[in-house]
């Protein structure tokens, strides 16, 4: 690709500031999109002078007036957007009749809303550039993940809503790509809400033979290279994805065998 302009949000950690690190080595401008200020300043940092083509602005994306902040600072510095990668997200890990509605509502704000807003103000830039709109999701956007009801439901919402703008804008050469990783090894485990809220602070799961953040970033740029419409990381996304389609229920009670396994699962 000759040089872009893209916004990764969630850029401070995992698979973002994998994406960040891939584009800016691809000689691309990045602006680097997250709530933690100095994890950016770190980043930018360590890229030496490729930190020059990189803008660090600090954004809570459940918050509207700040991704409107952030279309409007990058266009202001770089004069355009060619890519938007709504990457930033968080998770949970409690049955539905444990949790507390708030906790849901943090999900929806971050993970749902968060690609809206983005996109609402991204969007006249990217058509202008006939530019690419991805959206960073997850299995749990195809498969209803037992006690993750929150994150599931904030997936299956962002797929709604990024098909529905690509048909919204057929003809007028947007591109919109959905990218689904497997388990990856971020800390997206570690800091996924409980039933009241707080950070869980550990992974339920062995980290050690996840995929890792820059493996999945080198995918999905390579995936809006070629523009494609939905990449599905993992072999087991795949048979997930295909199964569900055929043995819905089979896939239901393999779902569930296999979250009842997890250390202190809500399931037990």
């Amino acid at each position: 690709m000759k040089e872009k302009v893209v916004i990764i949000t969630g850029a401070s950690s995992g698979i973002g500031e994998a994406c960040v690190y891939d584009y800016v080595k691809k000689g691309h401008m990045v602006v680097m999109a997250a709530r933690n200020k100095q994890k950016l300043q770190d980043i930018q940092s360590n890229l030496g002078e490729n930190g020059e083509k990189v803008l660090a602005v600090p954004t809570d994306v459940s918050k509207e007036e700040d991704c409107k902040n952030l279309i409007e600072q990058t266009v202001k510095e770089f004069g355009g957007i060619d890519i938007l990668i709504n990457n930033a997200g968080i998770s949970m890990r409690a049955l539905f009749k444990d949790i507390e509605t708030d906790v849901i509502k943090q999900l929806m704000d971050i993970n749902f809303w968060g690609t809206v807003y983005c996109s609402k103000y991204a969007l006249p830039y990217l058509i202008e550039r006939n530019g690419s709109l991805v959206g960073v999701s997850s299995i749990a956007g195809f498969q209803g993940l037992p006690g993750r009801t929150g994150y599931s439901s904030s997936k299956f919402a962002m797929h709604g809503f990024l098909e529905t703008l690509r048909i919204e804008n057929l003809k007028k050469g947007l591109h919109v790509m959905i990218a689904a990783p497997g388990f990856t090894s971020t800390n997206v485990r570690k800091s996924a809400l409980g039933p009241d809220g707080k950070e869980q602070g550990k992974s339920p799961r062995n980290e050690n033979h996840m995929m890792s953040p820059e493996k999945v970033a080198s995918i999905i740029s390579k995936g809006v290279e070629k523009r494609r419409r939905l990449i599905i990381i993992t072999m087991e996304g795949k048979v997930t994805v295909l199964l569900r389609r055929i043995f819905p229920a089979y896939i239901d009670r393999l779902t569930y065998r296999i979250f009842a396994k997890e250390p202190d699962s809500p399931l037990q």
